[in-house]
């Protein structure tokens, strides 16, 4: 790759180097990104990719990645054909990189990859912070993602898209672990997926209060609970030893609920859906209270002649 190293001279002498919010150095006008894309696959490897427009005007793209030596840099810049082009690198010294983009009558292409994510507790993670407008694109084999300890799941989707820029926490399953469990409800059958790489005990459906129980024997570890709507309705209370936990849902295609929490101790979880209703001839003595309260002042404002 023919890199030309801008020195603190020729920028002086060139171009005008202006620190930004994000601490980059800016070289030149600022570069138009067609697309900025982040690919991480199944193994957590880290590629980045920035498309920029082409311009009769030198322009610059600050990076993701950050290094202490500027030897250390790693970046493939080329045209649309493929080929390597010259370009100008700006280093702070602190370790942000900004990329100078010469006039061109094609897009430029700038490829280099970031640090693997790290493995813990069977969670691959890393943390990606940009400034702009970018996509965060997984391979096949992921599905299940967890962005800012959000739940999301993938199904026919290649990624995520992070409008704006900003700081985004991504995690997913090294190995993941699911366990189903069929229940009955009045005669019909569904199951109850749940994804965690935490110890699982005592399932229970309680059918008269539509209720799903089970014990997590290990703290601090996502719980992912996917079912029907249909069995449990909503909206959802998630609680922990009979003590109130948050949790985030997720609605799928095909009237699919998925719950995500992650419990701080161990204990019993409880799922309650908070929209079932008892047998109607429970509700006949208080829909009859209610009428007679609406009828009396009807029964005022209109009279018989």
């Amino acid at each position: 790759m023919n890199h030309k190293i801008i020195s603190t001279i020729i920028i002086f002498g060139l171009i005008t180097v202006i620190p930004t919010v994000y601490g980059q150095l800016s070289i030149g006008s600022e570069a138009q990104q067609e697309s900025i894309e982040v690919k991480i696959n199944s193994d957590g490897e880290i590629g980045v990719m920035h498309i920029v427009s082409s311009s009769n005007m030198p322009s610059s793209v600050p990076l993701f990645i950050e290094v202490e030596n500027e030897e250390d840099l790693n970046v493939k810049i080329t045209n649309e054909l493929g080929e390597e082009i010259n370009s100008g690198i700006g280093y702070d010294g602190l370790g942000k990189i900004t990329i100078l983009v010469l006039p061109s009558k094609q897009n430029t292409i700038i490829e280099y990859n970031l640090e693997n994510m790290k493995l813990e507790n069977n969670l691959l993670t890393t943390e990606i912070s940009y400034p702009k407008k970018f996509s965060v694109l997984f391979d096949e084999k992921t599905n299940l993602v967890f962005a800012n300890d959000n739940i999301i799941f993938l199904d026919d989707k290649k990624g995520l898209s992070i409008n704006g820029g900003g700081n985004m926490k991504i995690q997913f399953y090294s190995n993941e672990s699911k366990i189903i469990k069929n229940v009955t409800w009045e005669e019909n059958e569904f199951d109850v997926e749940i994804i965690t790489d935490s110890e699982i005990e005592k399932f229970n459906f309680n059918q008269p209060e539509k209720s799903i129980s089970f014990q997590v024997n290990d703290e601090n570890k996502f719980v992912t609970i996917t079912m029907s709507e249909e069995l449990l309705g909503g909206p959802y209370v998630t609680l922990l030893d009979d003590e109130k936990i948050k949790h985030a849902k997720s609605i799928r295609d095909g009237g699919i609920v998925s719950l995500n929490l992650k419990p701080e101790t161990t204990g019993q979880v409880t799922i309650i859906g908070t929209t079932v209703i008892p047998e109607f001839s429970m509700f006949i003595p208080l829909i009859m209270g209610f009428m007679i309260i609406l009828t009396v002042p009807l029964m005022k404002k209109f009279s018989l002649r």
